[in-house]
């Protein structure tokens, strides 16, 4: 059995030492981090889905607003829990959880309290989305060079934080199984989401991202959010995952039912191949920017092989024939955040490092290294108004026109897994659990 205690007690270690690092390297004697307040909507009185500050639940698995920690170098994390007395909404009881004895703990029962119990603190910087009773107590709000060495250490994850991901992996399988079933038996986007979440046992909300569950044309809109009822889909593409103390599980699968164009099928099995072989070439000191440029050349010979294209891999990828077909990046660091932090940041201070042109929508440009986590999720679609261009620009006649238009209607594809790398290379997160 996972002793999640002595895991969380070696992740705090590491939170401490890189902590007290970048409070040295930017000039502060102390870090406040609040969990963060509601988000009320403009002119209403209901609330948006609460989500922790990323770097509260870096430190804590504690739910809800208004808590405060406290971190001072050499001295024992405190923590300001808010619990308040309530009746409209339920208050769930702290009990003994695992992470607790890290903690110098204590409760106050009005967001008022909270920050009457922090005191004077002085050279202090704070982190989160209470400006004004941030501001009042003295408080440095938000210091982007702090930020920067926090988010860069963000991208090493700990054994802990791996954990937390591996159980994410595991419900969000379990989501996908049922899925894949749902499709396959003729339901609608609407069913196979609702089958998802019932398998994952979770409601929308708890999920880390909405999932995307789409049929067939729909299927090349990347972030599609509509659940139609039309049922008998020929291609699935579903975009879903999990999340356990708030770290994710982002996984992606695309699904050919028996009746689909057997040329889309192909690509389908085409795009499965190159998945596998980026996630192989996975490790430590490889530029992720590299592995993408791979992924376009990869990606670049199916759609000539399959007849797509009419340019050698080289030439489509120096010429940006491939990127219509690919607009996006092949992946992105993830942990607390779907998106998580760092991923064009060159430095720890904060430097930036833009994607190259030729690839401008690579969401990381940092050299892989041991213990990050990101995905690999290499995608081929036919979406018109990326083509459209092409249609009459000087490489027209590089496109077989008439069979991207016969397979438009099938949407897209895209397949997606989570990578922890390791010294001598990687290991594949979602496979274990998700085999296809």
């Amino acid at each position: 059995m996972t002793d999640l205690a002595a895991l969380f007690h070696a992740h705090l270690d590491a939170r401490q030492r890189t902590t007290a690092e970048a409070l040295a390297q930017t000039g502060y004697d102390a870090l406040v981090i609040s969990s963060g307040k509601v988000y009320t909507h403009f002119a209403d009185d209901q609330d948006a889905p609460f989500h922790p500050t990323p770097h509260f639940a870096h430190w804590c698995p504690l739910a809800g607003p208004h808590h405060l920690l406290v971190v001072r170098p050499g001295r024992r994390p405190r923590l300001i829990r808010y619990a308040p007395e309530d009746f409209w909404y339920e208050q769930a009881p702290l009990g003994d959880p695992f992470w607790a004895g890290e903690f110098e703990l204590e409760e106050a029962g009005t967001v008022d309290e909270v920050w009457s119990r922090l005191g004077d603190l002085d050279h202090a910087a704070y982190i989160g989305n209470e400006a004004e009773p941030a501001g009042a107590a003295g408080l440095d709000g938000n210091p982007g060079p702090l930020t920067a060495h926090l988010d860069w250490h963000r991208t090493t994850k700990s054994a802990y934080e791996v954990q937390c991901i591996e159980e994410a992996t595991v419900i969000a399988a379990r989501g996908h199984q049922a899925a894949r079933s749902a499709f396959l038996a003729g339901a609608s986007e609407l069913e196979i989401h609702h089958a998802y979440v019932q398998a994952a046992s979770t409601v929308d909300d708890e999920l880390p991202y909405g999932t995307i569950v789409a049929l067939n044309e729909k299927g090349a809109t990347l972030h599609y959010e509509g659940k139609r009822k039309v049922r008998d889909g020929a291609v699935l593409l579903i975009d879903a995952g999990a999340q356990v103390r708030r770290y994710a599980a982002d996984i992606t699968r695309t699904i050919a039912a028996p009746r689909c164009d057997r040329r889309f099928a192909a690509l389908i099995a085409g795009m499965e191949r190159i998945q596998l072989r980026l996630c192989a070439m996975v490790k430590p000191g490889l530029a992720y920017g590299d592995l993408h440029h791979e992924g376009h050349l990869l990606i670049a010979d199916l759609l000539k092989e399959s007849g797509l294209l009419r340019a050698m891999p080289e030439e489509a990828v120096e010429k940006g024939l491939s990127r219509p077909f690919f607009p996006h990046g092949l992946g992105h660091h993830l942990g607390i955040q779907v998106h998580d932090v760092a991923g064009r940041q060159g430095s720890p201070d904060g430097t930036p490092a833009p994607p190259p042109a030729q690839h401008p929508t690579l969401r990381t440009t940092r050299t892989i290294d041991v213990d990050q986590v990101f995905t690999v999720e290499p995608g081929l679609y036919f979406i018109p108004m990326l083509l459209r261009p092409f249609r009459e620009n000087e490489h027209q006649a590089k496109f077989n026109w008439t069979l991207i238009d016969e397979l438009t209607p099938c949407g897209g594809i895209r397949i997606e897994d989570n990578l922890l790398v390791t010294a001598t290379g990687h290991r594949n997160l979602t496979r274990p659990h998700l085999p296809d």
